[in-house]
């Protein structure tokens, strides 16, 4: 996705954050990559950073969460893979998700020990030193439920004035490639002609030819089922999660359908598929 930001401001404004609050903040572009304007990490996630495995679990997490939030079209609150809190805020543009104000790297009002427990339940794979890791995890700040609401109210309102201020901006698309960043972002959420329209300020005459265009002459509603038959196969192959799971997961509310579409598809069961070309 080609998205223009204005580092010196940015990064002027989350330190600015930063520094007054003691809660780091951060900005993940459009698939949750890290655009690394902050000043680092902790030493709790350091530490995890540091590892290969961590890193990557790290990144994979930051994925997911970009995901759920774009789902849900609203912040996201949740422990991220290492048991540390973290809030997601998403910030639109013509009804998708360009980018995302994230801060976090800190503990709630729960007792610290417990959350440490929960945490080292995560850390099995850690090889580092675990005494060290826990005392550096014992050095995370703690926020009330009170706190952390507020801040995150605060980073809302901040994207209204990212916008407005040009801070993050998308580059100038045509509706078709709007349409087709729309369907990469929405497709597991249920989705229908007039919302889309509505989201992407372009009308329904215009979208379905915009449809065909994009998917060779077929409809929307097949362009979604295709986004999600291709999330799906990627989960398949990735989790052993039950094939009904992967379902509800990639958006198919009917698992008959679903197992439809991609024998349809790919000739084969959901569990076939998974059987065949898992390794």
């Amino acid at each position: 996705m080609n998205i223009l930001f204005n580092t010196d401001k940015l990064m002027r404004l989350i330190m600015n954050l930063q520094n007054f609050t003691g809660i780091r903040t951060n900005t993940f572009d459009a698939q949750g990559k890290d655009i690394q304007l902050s000043g680092g990490h902790n030493r709790f996630c350091r530490l995890i950073n540091e590892t290969p495995e961590g890193h990557a679990r790290c990144e994979s997490c930051d994925a997911r969460a970009v995901s759920r939030c774009s789902a849900l079209r609203s912040a996201y609150r949740y422990r991220c893979h290492a048991g540390v809190c973290e809030i997601v805020q998403p910030l639109y543009e013509s009804g998708v998700p360009i980018a995302y104000l994230v801060f976090g790297q800190l503990l709630d009002e729960a007792p610290v020990k417990q959350q440490w427990d929960s945490a080292e339940a995560l850390l099995d794979w850690y090889g580092g030193d675990r005494e060290e890791l826990r005392e550096a995890f014992f050095e995370l700040k703690q926020y009330s439920a009170q706190e952390i609401t507020a801040y995150a109210e605060i980073l809302e309102a901040l994207t209204t004035y990212i916008q407005h201020e040009g801070i993050i901006r998308s580059a100038e698309y045509t509706d078709l490639q709007k349409l087709e960043m729309y369907l990469d972002q929405h497709y597991m959420e249920p989705l229908s002609l007039k919302p889309i329209s509505a989201d992407l300020r372009i009308g329904t005459t215009k979208l379905c030819a915009l449809a065909k265009k994009l998917s060779g002459g077929k409809t929307l509603t097949h362009l979604v089922a295709e986004r999600r038959v291709n999330a799906a196969k990627a989960v398949l192959l990735r989790s052993a999660e039950p094939v009904s799971s992967v379902a509800e997961e990639v958006g198919f509310s009917d698992y008959n359908y679903f197992t439809k579409i991609i024998k349809t598809i790919t000739g084969v069961t959901p569990s076939a598929y998974r059987k065949e070309n898992r390794r």
